[in-house]
């Protein structure tokens, strides 16, 4: 055990105390499965999930859905950004929400039988009209966070998911797409048109995410493929200076990507690049240790880190205060730190 914790000297203080107060028992849940190994089943992960499912913030999400299944209007949901359908539906797999209750199993049907395209992805748009988004429509980054939510949710089986991530690994490797959009997903290897055409790693980022989510013994061969590609290029530079393509004209990377936040929505943090290749087996890889680095050095006296993009005033409900020290954000680094050693 000793070996174990001992990258804990690194921290100034040890938050798990904090991270596993009842006060906050969705955090409480999470905590128990990441920190200490518990399983779904434990009994006190069972009733830390169950009394998250009765508190703020699942408790006013679920409140303010329609009985359709989705929030604010009809149609695929990705407006408003990020109170609509999409938004809430990530949401609430990232706050640990239970795939059983009804509420969620009616976002979920909502989202599969809204979302998808001709080509198989999923596709994004603001309209209120209950019609299938143009195939034009399918990002990277929304596609990527809608199956790793579906996934995680149980829905791998549907053929809906099934077709989101081929579509998804044909996109990133290019073998079998026939047809790209400019304006959108605009070739192989995360190029996108929203990035003038350049690859996208806050769209890697979240395709990744999505295919990490499916069990490995589970992956086909090109689901595999594609995986290596975007674990390549994610390593292709220093999570911790993001210098990643940028937009015609950029010169500098996008501060959100060192603003470390929760919940996570449409753009990546340094944070995020190290859990999704830390879910790939590959958290000790040497090229980390500048952004492990970079990310010790953002904690506070009491070995928290601090919520600098929280989506305040944007969300359905306040999930946490901007600025202030975060329990989520302090959960994902102590889970990809704790997997680094």
């Amino acid at each position: 055990m000793a070996k174990r914790t001992a990258w804990l000297t690194r921290l100034n203080a040890d938050p798990r105390p904090w991270l596993l107060d009842e006060s906050t028992p969705a955090v409480r849940a999470a905590a128990l499965v990441r920190l200490e190994g518990r399983s779904l089943s434990d009994p006190e992960v069972v009733e830390a999930r169950n009394l998250a499912m009765r508190t703020d913030p699942i408790k006013s999400i679920l409140k303010a859905q329609n009985p359709a299944g989705w929030w604010v209007k009809p149609g695929p949901g990705y407006a408003p950004k990020y109170s609509g359908t999409v938004w809430n539906f990530m949401f609430l797999e990232q706050l640990g929400a239970d795939s059983a209750n009804k509420q969620v199993q009616a976002a979920a049907d909502y989202v599969l039988s809204a979302t998808p395209t001709a080509v198989g992805g999923l596709g994004c748009s603001g309209s209120h009209i209950e019609r299938p988004p143009p195939p034009s429509s399918v990002l990277h980054c929304l596609n990527g966070n809608l199956l790793r939510t579906l996934i995680r949710f149980g829905y791998y089986d549907d053929p809906r998911v099934k077709a989101a991530v081929e579509w998804e690994a044909r996109a990133i490797t290019g073998e079998g797409m026939e047809r790209w959009y400019k304006s959108r997903t605009s070739g192989p290897g995360f190029e996108c048109g929203v990035n003038d055409g350049r690859p996208c790693a806050w769209g890697a980022v979240k395709a990744m995410l999505g295919l990490a989510a499916i069990p490995p013994r589970r992956r086909t061969a090109l689901v595999r493929k594609a995986i290596e590609v975007g674990t390549e290029f994610l390593l292709s530079r220093d999570p911790s200076v993001a210098d990643y393509p940028m937009p015609e004209g950029d010169t500098e990377p996008s501060p959100l990507w060192f603003k470390l936040g929760f919940p996570s929505g449409y753009p990546a943090d340094v944070l995020q690049v190290l859990e999704v290749l830390s879910e790939l087996g590959r958290a000790r890889d040497p090229r980390l240790e500048p952004a492990h680095s970079w990310l010790l050095s953002q904690q506070d006296e009491q070995g928290r880190w601090s919520n600098r993009y929280a989506y305040n005033r944007k969300t359905t409900v306040t999930i946490e205060k901007q600025g202030q020290p975060s329990k989520w954000v302090t959960l994902r680094a102590y889970t990809v730190l704790a997997a680094a050693g």
